[in-house]
């Protein structure tokens, strides 16, 4: 992507008398003829071909995500020998380039590339060390860059498609965070939000870069694949030592989205509202335990669905629970991602519940209507946080009221440390967690519960399966409302470096 353009110089021939005279005059004539007709210093033509932006230009990620195309799909195939995490991959790459390109980046991070095609015709290709370098801070996570380069520059709105073959292990060497997790029965599954879907296969690591995916997963007999979307099919390997599981995600995702598994997992299946397809991945060794836990999800659906007035915005929905190996909980679409340890007290109480709503919420917000950047996810966890504080009030674990004061409080110091939650300096504080549900409760403390309904089921009904901004979420918020001075409201509140008064709580502070 830093290949320089080559410029094509017109060239003038001087007529042989000239070069014949003598004395400066004769010559300064000759160069001035040269200089007029070839500027010293010609702009290329605008449409001219060049290499694609090696960033994505994220605040908080510059060196994520490329530049020059905008992808379609992506149809990755990939092997995996559990216990040894081997694997061997093909990533298939469908875009349109959005300007002529002359060569072009996907990330990628500690993969062995073995070959690379542009159209089925073998293209140049080279591994450099990504923007920001290594380490575990935020901006030194971006990866590798591969860099390819086609027989013949690509038009701009030219349709293409890339394939990459790759090889490697899940414990191999990355630049950063891996996005593999590994699980003591030698499964594994991928976690990969920020920036580390480039550890699993290359891509276009931005979530301003959404696409549907395919996915063929193989695996020894008797393992399972776990992957988004809904599954289309499986089919015996070779000699039928190995079996490939194939998954169709038709609604476009971010690629930190991605949430695929091997492992000792059994797939439970359920029907919930409207006749939605639940599907549901837990150890096969504690099935009995996982079954009542996953069955609440189809209430959880129809809480949400009621609070937003919007249908649910994907064809299936499910659980993963691992056995062990992770202690999070991921919204990778379609297919939330829960450590064991958050249902270590179910036969006790459910409060496990309101992190259950959490990750639900997140198939609105951030999964179907994504961030336009990473400095921007407060659109993310700001709904989470609070939907799921509004579950725990009505279910009586917390008062909401309660959880709001108290964040109301931290916020206002950590506005002027990690930035206000519509500007943060970096990603996983407090300000776009709990800061950014507090603005969402300012908000509907200002216009009224019915009013602020009505915004949030508009925004996930507006923007879904793309991209949006935090002044298109202020613009829809003065819209529905019919109030202006919620742009104001809202500015304050989410870039401010002090909190504003609390309506309706002037004893707040």
């Amino acid at each position: 992507m830093r290949h320089s353009m080559r410029l094509a110089w017109l060239t003038t021939r001087v007529p042989e008398h000239r070069l014949r005279m003598r004395g400066a005059t004769a010559l300064g004539v000759s160069l001035a003829c040269l200089a007029l007709a070839v500027p010293a210093h010609a702009a290329p033509a605008p449409n001219s071909p060049r290499p694609g932006a090696p960033g994505a230009g994220d605040p908080l990620f510059p060196g994520a995500g490329n530049g020059g195309y905008d992808v379609r799909n992506y149809d990755l195939s990939l092997d995996v020998t559990p216990g040894s995490y081997d694997y061997t991959g093909t990533m298939k790459v469908s875009a349109v380039a959005t300007h002529g390109l002359t060569s072009f980046n996907l990330d990628t991070d500690g993969h062995t590339i073995d070959r690379v095609t542009v159209d089925g015709r073998p293209a140049g290709f080279r591994v450099t060390e990504g923007p920001g370098g290594g380490g575990e801070d935020g901006e030194s996570t971006t990866g590798q860059e591969l860099t390819i380069t086609p027989k013949k520059p690509l038009r701009d709105h030219r349709a293409f498609q890339v394939t990459v073959d790759y090889h490697g292990n899940g414990k191999g060497d990355r630049t950063g965070p891996n996005g593999w997790w590994y699980v003591s029965d030698g499964g594994f599954a991928s976690a990969v939000q920020t920036t580390r879907a480039d550890t699993i296969a290359p891509v276009n690591d931005t979530p301003s870069d959404k696409a549907t995916w395919n996915f063929h997963l193989t695996a020894p007999r008797g393992w399972t694949p776990g992957a988004n979307g809904e599954r289309t099919g499986k089919r015996p390997v070779g000699d039928g030592s190995k079996v490939t599981w194939d998954y169709e995600l038709k609604s476009p995702m971010a690629t930190e989205l991605m949430g695929i598994s091997v492992g000792r997992q059994t797939e439970l299946r359920a029907k919930g509202p409207h006749g939605l397809a639940l599907r549901h991945l837990v150890p096969s060794d504690q099935v009995e335990l996982y079954r009542p836990i996953v069955e609440k999800t189809g209430e959880q659906i129809s809480w949400m669905e009621k609070q937003l007035d919007a249908a649910y915005p994907f064809d299936v929905y499910g659980m993963q629970i691992l056995k062990d190996g992770y202690t999070a909980a991921m919204e990778n679409q379609t297919l939330s991602l829960f450590g064991p340890g958050w249902f270590r007290d179910a036969d006790k109480n459910e409060e496990y519940t309101t992190t259950m709503v959490h990750e639900l919420t997140h198939q609105w917000f951030g999964d179907s209507v994504t961030p336009s950047d990473w400095q921007q996810a407060w659109l993310n966890e700001g709904p989470a946080v609070y939907y799921a504080a509004r579950w725990a009030d009505e279910k009586g674990y917390e008062p909401m009221e309660e959880k709001m004061r108290a964040a109301y409080g931290e916020l206002d110091d950590v506005r002027r440390t990690d930035g206000p939650p519509g500007r943060p300096t970096e990603l996983g504080g407090f300000n776009i967690y709990d800061g950014a549900a507090v603005v969402l409760y300012a908000l509907g403390q200002e216009t009224g519960r019915h009013t602020f309904d009505r915004i949030m089921g508009s925004w996930v009904k507006r923007y879904a399966h793309g991209n949006a901004s935090s002044a298109d979420f202020i613009e829809n918020a003065v819209r529905v409302s019919g109030d202006s001075s919620l742009e104001g409201f809202l500015t304050h509140w989410l870039y401010d470096t002090e909190n504003p008064p609390m309506p309706g709580h002037p004893d707040w502070t």
